[in-house]
């Protein structure tokens, strides 16, 4: 789990060590993989470039472990995310509320984003990448997938103090992209992908990590 192909490490990529070799092709060529340029809107990184190499190459037992089981990082790269806003109204003992939502557009499988409201254009930038996966997910499965996590989310808070709970969730058409750092780890033709939330300033998980590595397998 984690582990990539060396023909699928980078679509944008900047070397952490540049005397360090990258895998290449018979030709010579390295193997970078490009996609087209896209312009999007996303949410400000409170991350930089050197922050997320900082955290890539923390020190403790941990960081060991990743320097022996996966080799040197040998690779930064920023990737954004698409994610589409909602508005979910919750009803539970006959009380109301309303969150606002943001779920991955690509597959819908990771978290659900909660936002206080939605992103004002100082909070956001614009920008032109490669390293961003199309949105995949139809409007009606995104709105099922919105009230399934909710009522996942609020039932695992608590089932016993939920009395006829009804979830609805109304799409705002809004798209809005999460950024994230990916640092490559490895020696010879595989890499082991890690990956930090540039917003929220922590390292992701396995549903992450899927999510990219099925991105990087995906033809361009």
């Amino acid at each position: 789990m984690g582990i990539v192909s060396a023909g699928l490490w980078f679509r944008e990529r900047s070397e952490v060590n540049p005397d360090m070799s990258f895998p290449q092709a018979a030709s010579g060529t390295p193997l970078v993989r490009r996609a087209p340029m896209a312009r999007i809107r996303s949410l400000k990184p409170n991350v930089t470039r050197e922050q997320a190499i900082r955290q890539f190459l923390s020190r403790g037992p941990v960081a060991l472990f990743r320097q022996a089981a996966y080799g040197p990082l040998r690779s930064v790269a920023e990737l954004y995310i698409p994610f589409r806003l909602f508005r979910a109204r919750v009803s539970n003992h006959g009380q109301t509320e309303e969150r606002l939502v943001a779920l991955d557009a690509v597959s819908g499988t990771l978290d659900l984003f909660q936002f206080d409201h939605v992103p004002a254009e100082a909070e956001t930038i614009s920008l032109e990448t490669r390293n961003c996966p199309p949105a995949l997910l139809s409007d009606a499965a995104a709105v099922e997938l919105v009230m399934v996590k909710l009522r996942r989310l609020l039932y695992s808070r608590g089932f016993f103090r939920l009395r006829n709970l009804q979830v609805d969730a109304t799409s705002l058409s809004a798209e809005i992209h999460v950024p994230y750092w990916l640092g490559f780890r490895g020696a010879g033709a595989r890499a082991h992908v890690l990956v930090i939330d540039a917003v929220r300033r922590r390292l992701e998980g396995a549903k992450v990590r899927r999510l990219v590595e099925a991105w990087l397998s995906f033809p361009v």
